[in-house]
């Protein structure tokens, strides 16, 4: 999940508008879907396509939508072993632009082996995305509420809200859990011409790949599920999960800056600081000195999540000192959160997240107690921001893909891993996953930071390739320390990059 609201998405957005998402033609026949490849207009090195499928997968002869696909060709067709699908994250997370970043993404010997191949999912970029008209998207409330009042707000602008967003999108508007996009994947596994799936996605991702695999167990050739949803939560322990998980990253952190001379908060009260700067932002006071404007408390927290995912614990550690008076960050992070969008019409992707998770409240009382117990197991971070800034969005609309305890009955191994201190996506949430899979599933552990494992260090690097290629798992248990520096992340960063994912939506890849 990637960019917000970026010019390229402002274009796709209003050639959807003119274009609304009912299709008359009929979808057809699984065995005659194909894709027509060409060279990508964005990326030349890459190609592209569409493949049709239904709106509605239980009225196949019905409405349908164009799933935009994009593929890199092995680098190596003599051994070539087939097409692995990928999927970056999000919800919200292009599958497109994670092709056209493949060769700093994967290792060589795996492109060398496979046709890498994205897809945006329904509601999603380039295959008819969620819309909304800017002018309602722009009266949203605050997301953190602090009285009925406010609940009473955010009930009466949801109506209004989901109302607008489903007249704008249409009728795929209620077809975008991550059932229906297993379902379009396996429809993309046919339309490759593979018998069986080899799949690998990262946080968001993994549950796509988990709904396939309940779906189609005896289609599964491997999956790589890299830092876990947990279908299984309500919300209390959605809730609870993530505060713990961005408090002990935070933690990690706060150690970090204690040891390591190189932090600019070195030798200071590092939770001091932030409790400080909480307070600021909670009365109004905290200005983002780039902007000049006030800045909430949740949009502080955010940082907090924000520079755990890489980790980029420098950037974290120069922003908190740049909040506090000091001087500018080495690079300045946009303000985080939510915000007022521009031109005509916004992008909802939150809706894919409601209909997979019920993270509905039925008043303020029931709020402030989740909040209560967040603050109580996060004392420094208060709660996570990604699911409290989503969760007053899904008041008043359908949770069609329930929670619930994974199923899978294939014979394929599957492999699933997890950082120790993931920030997104905790490791008690790839714990849950793989027992619920059973026997068949093996949770990999490293022993680190950040949210996605792949490409961190060596022996988890080589675990999946090893998986992915040969389809050899692990031993249960296995866990992968934190490398040498000249072993650690197999996938250099650009310099002058950062990890930093602010250009990106919540449980991004």
């Amino acid at each position: 999940m990637r960019k917000r609201f970026t010019l390229l998405a402002a274009a796709l957005v209003a050639v959807a508008t003119l274009s609304p998402a009912a299709p008359a033609n009929a979808a057809a026949p699984q065995a005659q879907r194909t894709i027509t490849w060409a060279p990508c207009e964005e990326e030349p090195s890459a190609e592209c396509g569409t493949l049709t499928v239904p709106i509605d997968w239980s009225k196949p002869d019905g409405p349908t939508v164009d799933i935009a696909v994009a593929r890199r060709k092995a680098t190596d067709p003599d051994a070539r072993i087939g097409s692995l699908v990928i999927n970056p994250g999000g919800p919200g997370g292009s599958g497109v632009e994670a092709v056209y970043g493949a060769p700093g993404s994967y290792t060589e010997e795996l492109q060398r082996r496979f046709d890498i191949v994205g897809f945006d999912p329904r509601g999603v970029g380039r295959s008819h995305p969620v819309i909304c008209s800017a002018s309602v998207y722009n009266q949203m409330p605050h997301t953190v509420m602090k009285s009925q009042a406010d609940f009473e707000a955010w009930d009466a602008f949801t109506k209004r809200l989901h109302q607008d967003c489903r007249e704008r999108t249409g009728p795929l508007y209620d077809h975008v859990d991550s059932v229906d996009v297993a379902r379009d994947m396996d429809a993309l596994r046919a339309a490759l011409g593979e018998e069986k799936l080899t799949y690998y996605g990262i946080s968001y991702g993994t549950l796509i790949g988990q709904m396939y695999a309940e779906l189609f167990p005896d289609r599964v050739r491997a999956l790589g599920l890299d830092s876990n949803m947990d279908h299984s939560l309500d919300v209390v322990g959605f809730l609870t999960t993530e505060a713990l998980a961005v408090e002990d990253a935070f933690d990690q952190f706060v150690g970090w800056c204690d040891q390591e001379p190189s932090c600019v908060l070195h030798g200071q009260d590092v939770r001091a600081i932030w409790k400080s700067l909480r307070e600021k932002a909670k009365r109004g006071e905290l200005v983002y000195p780039s902007t000049g404007t006030k800045m909430t408390e949740l949009q502080l927290i955010y940082n907090a999540a924000l520079g755990n995912e890489g980790p980029d614990w420098w950037t974290l550690s120069q922003t908190i000192n740049w909040l506090n008076g000091g001087p500018e960050p080495d690079w300045v992070p946009p303000l985080p959160g939510r915000g007022p969008v521009e031109g005509d019409v916004a992008e909802l992707p939150t809706t894919i997240l409601c209909q997979d998770y019920n993270l509905r409240v039925r008043n303020y009382a029931e709020y402030a107690a989740l909040m209560a117990i967040s603050g109580k197991l996060a004392p420094d971070t208060r709660y996570h921001p990604y699911p409290v800034d989503d969760l007053p969005i899904c008041m008043n609309y359908p949770t069609t893909n329930k929670p619930h305890k994974l199923r899978y009955t294939g014979d394929a191994p599957l492999l699933l891993g997890n950082s120790l201190h993931d920030p997104a996506t905790p490791w008690i949430w790839s714990a849950n996953a793989a027992r619920q899979l059973g026997p068949k599933a093996v949770l990999l552990t490293y022993e680190g930071w950040g949210h996605r494992i792949y490409g961190k260090d060596k022996c988890q690097t080589d675990i999946f390739d090893e998986y992915l290629i040969s389809l050899k798992v692990p031993a249960h248990g296995t866990r992968c320390a934190v490398g040498t520096p000249e072993e650690e992340s197999l996938l250099k960063r650009k310099a002058g990059t950062h990890a930093w994912p602010t250009d990106r939506l919540s449980w991004a890849g």
